[in-house]
């Protein structure tokens, strides 16, 4: 049987079409109008609405803009809680820009050691290619977020406001992966194995790299005044303090004692284990991204527990599948695509990671649980997408998508069965490079 098109193939193929009449009706729908607004379950949409049992935010949405922050927005948005708490503070944020400048100096130095190590290897080796591909990336994971905090603390938004850059990071994405790459070039033409040239030659790109940063994003202070009106009208001098002091003074949620527990149903991914990313990090030293495979069950377990206690739950999801932006709803079956279409869209969760169908994209938190008796109905998240869609920025998720959708979030230790904490001590499987499980640390 021939494998191209043939032009019996093409008629046969337009026969089919235009001989069913329900197929032109759609083409006339579909040609005028968005196929989602078409494929919307209204009846979902009326029967969800934006309240819920346990609700724990009063406070305002974030907007990291044009940019791959969700994941450290995302981290500061659950620092912000405790320290709106200790602070006696309406409103207050730590400073975005502050951490994503030293996740970009960090992650400079963290690719060009990487750039170091395999430089033996030819440079269109896999896990080389993948290198030079995805190079000063805004994305990352809840343990390349701790590692920041850990190592340069954090400012309040005031000490180290936006900039341009900050809230649209293309322009000097690209100047930092052009420098990068050329770097790249220059310690793989030194002669193999002079470590010490090469670590000569990565400070001066580093200090390029720290230039562009500043000129960018501003220089991150060393120490700063730090003084409050607190929502009773209380006055609060603290005096100078260094980034690592005021992370240590208003920090009071002990974020190193966070785990990532993930749900990846992959045959290849044995439940109870631990894994990790080959080359998945920002600070060199800092510790290695790792995850807890457990069922969805058990997460949406613990981040029902940790909700009801009175605290928000980070985590990792594919933000895009089957949403509606402007109402703020995720729902498995929010879109009937097949009914559209005439035909059956029926990859499972581990296939759509297994054929690249779906990855965690975008990092938000958990405010709130409906609960009724001993059914979870749906998950209230705050975004970092601004006030002007859903519930001024906070949307609801439908129970049906955490399970389908939601494959990562982060609980403190002491929160899992023995038998989960004893897993944590085990050496993690290394997945590869460009594993799917890595995606969240690739947003642009």
């Amino acid at each position: 049987m021939d494998a191209s098109l043939t032009s019996d193939d093409l008629e046969l193929l337009r026969k089919s079409f235009s001989r069913n009449p329900a197929y032109r009706l759609v083409q006339n729908a579909v040609t005028q109008t968005s196929v989602d607004d078409l494929a919307l379950d209204r009846e979902i949409v009326v029967r969800t609405d934006h309240s819920v049992s346990h609700l724990l935010d009063d406070w305002a949405a974030t907007n990291q803009k044009s940019s791959g922050r969700c994941w450290l927005f995302a981290g500061l948005n659950l620092l912000r809680v405790d320290a709106m708490r200790t602070m006696n503070l309406k409103s207050f944020e730590f400073s975005q820009n502050h951490v994503m400048f030293w996740d970009k100096l960090e992650r400079a130095n963290y690719f060009l050691e990487a750039v170091i190590d395999t430089a033996d290897r030819d440079v269109d080796d896999r896990t080389v290619a993948f290198l030079l591909k995805d190079v000063a990336n805004d994305g990352g994971q809840w343990n390349m977020f701790a590692a920041l905090v850990k190592k340069h603390g954090l400012v309040p938004k005031s000490v180290m406001p936006e900039t341009q850059s900050s809230s649209s990071t293309g322009r000097m994405n690209s100047v930092l992966r052009r420098l990068l790459r050329q770097g790249a070039r220059d310690l793989r033409a030194l002669p193999a194995g002079d470590l010490d040239a090469a670590r000569e030659r990565k400070q001066q790109i580093l200090d390029v790299v720290h230039r562009v940063l500043c000129l960018h994003l501003g220089t991150p202070p060393e120490t700063f005044a730090w003084q409050w009106t607190d929502k009773d009208r209380v006055f609060h001098r603290d005096g100078t303090l260094t980034p690592l002091e005021f992370a240590e003074r208003y920090v009071t949620l002990p974020v190193e004692d966070y785990v990532c527990l993930v749900h990846d149903p992959r045959a290849t991914s044995p439940q109870g284990r631990t894994f990790t990313v080959d080359r998945l990090g920002n600070v060199v030293g800092g510790g290695a991204v790792t995850y807890l495979n457990v069922d969805v069950a058990l997460m949406k377990r613990l981040a029902k527990q940790t909700i009801m206690a009175g605290e928000p739950v980070w985590f990792g999801c594919d933000v895009g599948k089957m949403m509606r932006r402007d109402i703020g709803i995720w729902d498995a079956d929010l879109y009937d695509l097949g009914a559209i279409y005439d035909t059956a869209f029926d990859l499972d969760k581990a296939d759509r990671l297994l054929y690249q169908e779906t990855a965690m994209t975008h990092a938000m938190l958990f405010t709130g649980v409906d609960v009724d008796g001993d059914t979870t109905r749906r998950w209230r998240v705050e975004n970092s997408w601004g006030d002007k869609d859903a519930d001024h920025g906070f949307y609801t998720m439908n129970d049906s998508w955490f399970d389908e959708y939601v494959f990562e979030i982060a609980v403190r230790r002491d929160q899992l069965p023995e038998e989960l904490r004893t897993a944590l001590d085990e050496d993690p499987i290394v997945l590869p490079a460009w594993d799917p499980m890595g995606a969240l640390a690739l947003a642009h």
